[in-house]
């Protein structure tokens, strides 16, 4: 049996949910003129699942994936997507997160073009939230750099390394996502995620462009992704993104009182921007939320900034 072009690499968990509505827009893809590919051609789908309790083996094996099963406590973001890379046989690895939605049958076709530049080894695809999200979600997924509409490619070809990047332009390089991104195979048996609790995609696109390859946001794939947080949630998160930022990249995020108070000031001030021209229904509620949900978001990574 010939190598399919790409694998669909998914690290699942009680996901049936979702991929009752995504295993089906997979299989409606079409890659090139002829059609759709059915699973075993020019598409594949791997899954390693951390033990779900709900149908989402059943699911997964008769959409024909391959599927391996590993006990919930062995899962990590890094090592886990490494797993299902090893398993994989694909020219280029496509890795999603299961709650991601791909938007129209040319998602996969539109990413992967981004390989058509032999330099490129990793892309990844514009981030929008849902329709029926509400209003604060919305909000703080349209603010995030894989939102915007404008492709845009990466490398250092003009500066001395990484670190010598302004810190600004420098999160922008590494906005890498692998809620929906692909990779080229050979370059990933070199350079693998690295095996980190959190933040893997981030490390690895450091690394990619540190190696000297380039890297590609394709806003032409587009899939629907977001989490509601509570405050508690909102606190956790952003905690353990603060955290990474400082030990992984060596950036404090928030690193005074005075700046939490500016952080807590702007969220609160874009979110009622964004619910005044929003006109959806909810902004009377989502207004008395927002202050509860992003002082506990900058707290969280006033928190993880100082190590906590």
């Amino acid at each position: 049996m010939s190598a399919p072009r790409v694998s669909i690499c998914l690290p699942t968990f009680n996901g049936a949910r979702d991929l009752r509505r995504l295993l089906p827009m997979l299989a409606a893809q079409r890659l090139d003129s002829r059609g759709s590919a059915p699973p075993g051609q020019d598409l594949e789908i791997v899954a390693v699942d951390s033990s779900s309790s709900d149908d989402s083996l059943d699911l997964l094996r008769r959409a024909g994936a391959r599927v391996e099963v590993i006990p919930q406590s062995e899962f990590r973001h890094g090592g886990t997507r490494n797993r299902i890379a090893s398993l994989a046989r694909g020219e280029i690895l496509l890795f999603l997160s299961q709650d991601a939605l791909p938007v129209g049958e040319r998602f996969i076709a539109n990413l992967i073009s981004a390989f058509d530049d032999p330099r490129t080894a990793g892309a990844w695809s514009r981030v929008l939230p849902h329709d029926e999200d509400d209003p604060l979600t919305r909000r703080t997924v349209l603010s995030r750099p894989e939102a915007g509409a404008e492709a845009r490619s990466y490398d250092l070809d003009a500066v001395d390394g990484l670190w010598s990047v302004e810190a600004a332009r420098r999160d922008e390089m590494l906005a890498f996502n692998d809620v929906a991104s692909a990779i080229r195979a050979e370059v990933f048996q070199n350079l693998p995620f690295p095996d980190v609790p959190f933040g893997e995609d981030v490390a690895w696109a450091a690394r990619a462009l540190t190696a000297g390859w380039r890297l590609r946001f394709e806003p032409r794939a587009v899939v629907l992704h977001a989490h509601r947080y509570t405050p508690g949630q909102a606190f956790g998160r952003y905690r353990t993104d603060a955290r990474f930022r400082r030990e992984v990249l060596g950036q404090a995020v928030r690193p005074t009182l005075w700046s939490v108070a500016r952080g807590v000031s702007y969220e609160v001030r874009e979110d009622l921007r964004f619910l005044a021209r929003a006109g959806s229904p909810g902004r009377l509620g989502a207004c008395l939320r927002s202050p509860w949900l992003r002082t506990a978001q900058v707290l969280g990574q006033y928190a993880g900034a100082h190590g906590a």
